[in-house]
């Protein structure tokens, strides 16, 4: 095999935008040969260009005409397009969240590990980004020190009421299985695992529909413990302009911050930790120097993610985002909002049972009736740079 012949499933705003960079041949090795949408108006541009329609997903996946799919739907059917799909024998790349939850996403990871000749990736692009890699990279070379403290303030994710109404799936537990935590902040749940690990302990608070006519979260402020003795704070809202995207990691070297389109370092010239335990003066700090870290932003990163998974199935090379490590974007989400819900800590690793039954609970008393209007032309795509 030399290309890979690719099926997308789902044509709403993030699949079209796949569409089009894959159009454009900006992914090597890859054609995009057939799409599947439940609507066949979204496939008409598609389908001029050559590319072969389809209104069934799982006929698509049978037909023997892709060797790889990529799954851009809503939430739930992750899981179960993920599953029919490795079943089928076909390559996977789904768009995140892996699953709804942690239990679904066990269920396509087992899937997954039974098939080990199968490349399953997850679609989180920011881990190309490379204010990430350089915080990453500063992280494992010990630059910080003993991690202490972590806050993320995650309140520049905006979103109307137009934006909710636009579909019916939006917003609700049984169409998306949370709010805020599992659609907008997938992608920032996922590099703060990527960067400091899976919590031992969280404490969520939430406010469920407490600016939007909606059922699930659209504000969060949670309070987590690493095992390292680490803490963090994750705050992260759809109701606040202008909003703020601050990520500060305190070690016992240095800080880092990233906020505005800067990465400052503040170093401490010696171990803070040992500094306070040694110094005579009871009012002296460390001596400290700053620097500011340049960094580019990256280009396509969708494409870059998608270059990846093909060269993954190629060549065998590494995956920069495996499936098996999207689960923990997901359990961190539902986490927050068990530990909510229940009013309590909630330890990790999460139950995944124990949510989906706490879910199906929420799902079947569910009263909110859902008014779904035609969205706009809105460009979304300012909003994957975060």
């Amino acid at each position: 095999m030399k290309t890979i012949r690719l099926g997308l499933i789902g044509m709403g705003n993030i699949g079209r935008h796949h569409a089009g960079y894959l159009m454009e041949r900006k992914v090597g090795r890859c054609e995009l040969v057939a799409a599947c949408a439940t609507s066949a108006a979204k496939l008409e541009p598609l389908a001029a260009k050559g590319v072969r329609p389809w209104t069934d997903a799982d006929a698509l996946i049978r037909s023997g005409t892709v060797d790889a799919v990529l799954i851009a739907t809503p939430h739930y059917s992750h899981t179960s397009l993920g599953m029919a799909a490795l079943e089928a024998g076909l390559h996977v790349m789904v768009e995140k969240p892996v699953s709804a939850h942690k239990a679904d996403a066990e269920r396509l990871l087992a899937c997954a590990a039974a098939r080990p000749s199968q490349v399953l990736a997850g679609m989180f692009q920011l881990r190309v980004e490379p204010r990430y890699q350089r915080i990453r990279r500063l992280l494992s070379d010990g630059e910080l020190g003993r991690v202490v403290r972590v806050n993320w303030i995650n309140t520049d994710w905006f979103r109307t009421e137009a934006y909710y109404a636009s579909g019916g799936w939006r917003a609700t537990w049984k169409g998306e299985g949370g709010g805020v935590l599992l659609n907008q902040c997938l992608h920032n749940l996922d590099v703060l695992g990527w960067l400091l690990g899976r919590p031992s302990r969280v404490r969520g608070f939430c406010g469920f529909g407490r600016h939007h006519a909606i059922e699930v979260e659209d504000e969060v402020t949670a309070y987590m413990e690493y095992p390292g003795g680490a803490t963090g704070v994750f705050v992260a809202s759809t109701s606040e302009a202008p909003g703020t995207n601050r990520l500060e990691i305190v070690g016992s070297r240095g800080r880092l911050v990233l906020e505005d389109g800067r990465l400052r370092l503040t170093r401490n010239e010696g171990d803070m930790l040992e500094f306070l335990r040694t110094a005579k003066g009871g009012f002296t700090k460390p001596d400290v120097w700053n620097v500011e870290i340049p960094f580019d932003n990256a280009v396509a990163p969708h494409a870059q993610l998608m270059e990846n998974f093909v060269a993954a199935i190629l060549d065998g090379a590494p995956l920069i985002a495996p499936g098996s490590e999207g689960m923990l974007s997901v359990e961190l989400a539902n986490a927050i909002v068990f530990s909510a819900l229940e009013g309590r800590d909630v330890e990790l690793p999460l139950d995944g049972d124990a949510w989906e039954r706490r879910l199906g609970q929420l799902i079947a008393s569910s009263r909110h009736e859902k008014k779904v209007v035609a969205g706009g032309t809105d460009d979304f795509a300012a909003s994957f740079r975060r």
